[in-house]
């Protein structure tokens, strides 16, 4: 990026002062849409839900429509407003907002603001992402399960205007801040746009590898070559929100625990009962169903039931491979409960391919071929230390910094007075 050292003699050579939102706009609450209301075309508008799900920055059409008589009753953003959902269940998701560019007005729902103002529109829709953003609005918002946020609130917001006092320099620095911030946005959506085709690629060869069309293959359960395990189960009072062992739910199964349980427990259930060997392939049985994790070997105990593994020797099928193979695995799941699960006995009658089932020299050599192959696909579209995922978080992480380095000067408290 050939622009990052003007970034630093922007910020050096021109002023900025921190202004109150509402001195340089007008919030304007939207007014009743409900999904109900959508039609297949019409007039278009923004549903503040849809600002959470659907639109990024800024936004040049709209994803839904209502019907034209309709909307002339509405409260509708101008080309240039801002368009900002007020209320979520999740704090960062509170005043999420996407700059109006199109050329039409379009109604705006409500638990939605439209903030008409004299700014550059992704300039303070850049500015709504920051850190500086986000650190001031917490105090305003209110609510139980649903957060909110007042426009009168948000009027209250400062943001940082380059040379308040010449109006022309001011929107070209924020022009030119705009500029390097979309290049960064841009460069992100062609990695993203990347990554998908990269998947769907994968996702190709992936079911091609797994047809076994010319090769001599037979198919066999999984309990012909292992049988099903699970750990211990835990009771409630055993676990506790800080201790020693991860203790991993169907919920935090391949995330972040929430739950410990004591070392001695662990050594206990651990010497006594069933525990995967380091490589075993853990797999949940319930809620998201197959989703598999091999398990590295350290220190963690897993969720009897809803966490299993099979225990597999390995004289037939490695562990690598039936870790690839969970991916495409045709599992007999058992709905109409409270959650899909997948019980032990339809575990072990799910099929999977054997190669060459006849020459154990042979079958081991093709199942380390697709797993090879599989591998350098997974690493390339999954990998968060290596390939796509890996350098599209560093963009990301790049494009944060300096969004908000761009965005976040003076700090409140010094210019505040």
């Amino acid at each position: 990026m050939s622009n990052f050292p003007f970034i630093e003699r922007l910020i050096a050579r021109d002023t900025f002062e921190l202004k109150a939102l509402g001195d340089i706009g007008t919030f304007i609450r939207g007014s009743g849409i409900q999904k109900a209301d959508f039609t297949e075309t019409g007039a278009g508008c923004i549903h503040y839900g849809q600002i959470h799900t659907h639109y990024g920055t800024w936004a040049t059409k709209t994803k839904a429509f209502i019907d034209p008589g309709f909307a002339e009753r509405l409260r509708k953003a101008h080309p240039g407003d801002l368009v900002i959902a007020t209320t979520s269940e999740d704090d960062a998701a509170v005043a999420k907002a996407v700059a109006w560019i199109g050329n039409e007005e379009v109604a705006v729902s409500t638990d939605a603001y439209i903030f008409r103002h004299t700014i550059n529109p992704k300039y303070v829709s850049y500015f709504f992402q920051t850190d500086l953003f986000q650190s001031q609005k917490k105090p305003h918002i209110t609510g139980t399960k649903v957060r909110r946020i007042s426009g009168e609130s948000l009027a209250k917001i400062l943001i940082p205007i380059p040379c308040p006092s010449n109006p022309k320099r001011s929107l070209e620095i924020q022009g030119e801040i705009v500029r390097i911030l979309d290049t960064f946005t841009e460069l992100t959506a062609e990695l993203t746009a990347e990554l998908t085709a990269r998947k769907k690629q994968y996702n190709y060869y992936r079911d091609q590898l797994w047809r076994f069309e010319d090769k001599e293959f037979e198919w066999k359960t999984l309990g012909d070559i292992g049988d099903v395990r699970m750990c211990k189960r835990i009771l409630k009072n055993e676990t506790k929100s800080e201790g020693d062992i991860p203790f991993y739910k169907i919920g935090t199964f391949g995330k972040q625990a929430d739950a410990f349980i004591t070392r001695a427990v662990y050594d206990a259930y651990k010497s006594k009962y069933s525990f995967p060997k380091a490589g075993d392939v853990l797999i949940s049985a319930a809620g998201t169903i197959g989703r598999a994790v091999v398990h590295d070997g350290k220190p963690a105990y897993f969720q009897d039931s809803n966490i299993v593994w099979l225990d597999n020797d390995e004289s037939i099928v490695s562990n690598r491979y039936l870790r690839h193979f969970y991916d495409v695995a045709k599992w007999y799941v058992s709905t109409g409960g409270t959650i899909d699960r997948l019980y032990n006995d339809n575990i072990r009658k799910t099929k999977l391919p054997i190669p060459f089932p006849n020459d154990l020299r042979k079958s081991f050599a093709e199942q380390a071929r697709i797993v090879s192959i599989l591998d350098k696909f997974d690493a390339l579209t999954n990998s968060i230390t290596e390939g796509l995922p890996r350098e599209i978080e560093l963009r990301q992480k790049q494009y944060e910094y300096y969004r908000d380095l761009l965005l976040s000067f003076p700090k409140p408290e010094e210019g505040a007075g």
